[in-house]
């Protein structure tokens, strides 16, 4: 009888941590990462900067961190025409969904948590992008030498931190690129 009931807590305690980390990968667009991890060589010109790289990497990061901020704020549906719809969570609900249907818009309406999960999607994002070899080499190449351990330590120490935040306030949008929300699976039902 305790063997079974240690054998359900674990399989309760693990699939929360598995709900966590998907939560997790979730928060972090892998498209905007992996964009970022291609164009940023050919944009610091491996680490060699000149001002024009420095212009370009620049604006690479801002439009990959804004794509992370984004991504916070957009939410899927089914509708009842049977189609997966996209659309922005503003305070009135979904925007824009003419073709809704039955689906109640309202449900999807701007949360405090999106503005949370946004600003911790930026800061990991920042921490991999301005970390990044590349980067560090471009913009302040003394610093890689000097600061090494702080280069070290930043990274693991803000992603524990946010993996908490996410893991404590999960979030139940189903934004663009990632799987719909059923009709009927309500979203905002969440307080987070």
């Amino acid at each position: 009888m305790a063997k079974s009931s240690t054998s359900s807590l674990f399989s309760s305690i693990s699939g929360k941590a598995f709900k966590g980390f998907g939560n997790l990968i979730k928060f972090l667009p892998t498209g905007t990462v992996f964009i970022f991890q291609f164009l940023n060589p050919l944009s610091t010109n491996n680490g060699h900067c000149s001002t024009v790289n420095k212009v370009f990497t620049s604006i690479l990061v801002g439009l990959c961190g804004f794509s992370c901020a984004f991504t916070c704020f957009t939410d899927s549906y089914k509708g009842s025409d049977g189609l997966v719809h996209y659309g922005i969570a503003t305070v009135k609900g979904l925007w824009p969904s003419p073709k809704s249907g039955s689906v109640d818009l309202s449900r999807y309406k701007l949360r405090i948590g999106d503005f949370v999960h946004a600003f911790f999607s930026v800061i990991v994002f920042a921490v991999l992008s301005l970390l990044d070899s590349n980067t560090v080499q471009c913009f302040y190449p003394s610093f890689e030498s000097t600061e090494k351990a702080l280069l070290m330590i930043l990274p693991p120490v803000i992603g524990a931190i946010s993996g908490t935040i996410f893991m404590a306030f999960p979030n139940t949008r189903h934004g663009i690129g990632y799987p719909s929300s059923d009709s009927s699976n309500s979203n905002s039902d969440d307080s987070s």
